[in-house]
């Protein structure tokens, strides 16, 4: 059988074509996919600059949302590659329930930006109640969501943002304090609240002088972008006296066994924000497949406000294929 997907050209466009089906390896199961989440690795991927890990899908997309094929459950998967299709192979471990009283469309944002700021906030930061957190981007998709979770787990929270505009944008969301990174001098305005415990870091290499003289003693930097550039001057002195650790993290080159017990981690700590709605994971845009290269434009033009999704499934009405079973959708 064949589906429909976005390759990746040689010119570093995005092109849809017609591929066979992928094949379950043991332990893997096949998903009929209904949408996938738009991530900036996704761009950085289609430029040439993010290779997939070795075995992974050469096709974008790290998260989606479908229906098993074995059994009909609508489920969200963690994926290595290979989201910018109808099918995809995953294996069954990664692959977690659709939250309560959640679409299949809002769904498919959710995984991969959850389990990175629980990886990163919770698991490698140790954030906890009465810190304080500096969040880059706080109206990203990672921002957006970080947020809401550090706020959940008693953090004091500061952000950055693109425009004046976007700092009510990041308040609403629970920032305590937000700035427009274009006007502000931002290492003097995290001194002036006092520092930061945690800077959880998209930038990178140009940032990391500043990042250091704002860490308070013991404060931690987590590295999870390079928008700044991938390599930079570390203060090493100034980092060894206030005896702060810098960590550098990816999740998509995990092994499965990591990412199983990261996303164990997520549906504990999410899941049931997600059920009751205290967290949102906003949604800026959807697009059909086909549209993949205007979704990648609003990522790499910045400004939006949380997730953009691909909607995948082609509505049943327009198919005609009859070639899959799919289970209703509640």
């Amino acid at each position: 059988m064949t589906m429909r997907a976005m390759t990746i050209t040689e010119d570093h466009r995005l092109e849809l074509a017609e591929l066979p089906e992928p094949v379950p390896s043991p332990g893997e199961v096949l998903i009929d996919v209904v949408a996938a989440g738009v991530n900036r690795a996704d761009l950085a991927q289609t430029a040439g600059q993010y290779p997939p890990p070795p075995g992974a899908s050469e096709l974008p997309g790290l998260e989606i949302s479908g229906y098993r094929r074995d059994t009909g459950e609508k489920v969200v998967a963690l994926l290595a590659g290979g989201g910018y299709a109808e099918v995809v192979a995953v294996p069954e471990d990664l692959l977690l329930p659709v939250p309560d009283d959640m679409g299949m469309i809002e769904a498919a944002g959710v995984v991969e930006v959850a389990a990175t700021v629980i990886s990163n906030l919770v698991l490698e930061a140790g954030l906890h109640e009465g810190e304080t957190i500096l969040i880059q981007g706080g109206t990203g998709g990672i921002g957006s969501v970080a947020i809401q979770i550090a706020r959940h787990l008693g953090a004091r929270v500061l952000t950055t943002v693109g425009s004046d505009e976007a700092v009510a944008t990041a308040r609403d969301l629970g920032a305590d304090m937000a700035w427009n990174r274009r006007t502000t001098d931002l290492l003097e305005a995290v001194r002036e609240t006092g520092g930061a415990d945690v800077i959880l870091d998209v930038v990178g290499g140009q940032s990391l002088p500043e990042h250091v003289k704002m860490l308070r003693e013991n404060g931690r930097l987590v590295i999870i972008g390079t928008l700044g550039g991938a390599s930079g001057e570390l203060p090493i002195g100034l980092l060894m006296s206030k005896r702060g650790r810098v960590i550098g993290t990816t999740l998509r080159s995990r092994p499965v066994e990591m990412k199983r017990g990261i996303l164990e981690a997520t549906r504990y700590l999410v899941w049931p924000l997600l059920a009751s709605g205290e967290l949102q994971v906003p949604i800026h845009g959807r697009f059909p497949l086909e549209r993949a290269e205007e979704a990648h434009t609003v990522l790499r033009e910045g400004g939006h406000l949380g997730k953009v999704i691909l909607e995948v499934a082609k509505p049943p009405s327009n198919s005609g294929r009859g070639r899959r079973r799919r289970a209703p959708q509640a």
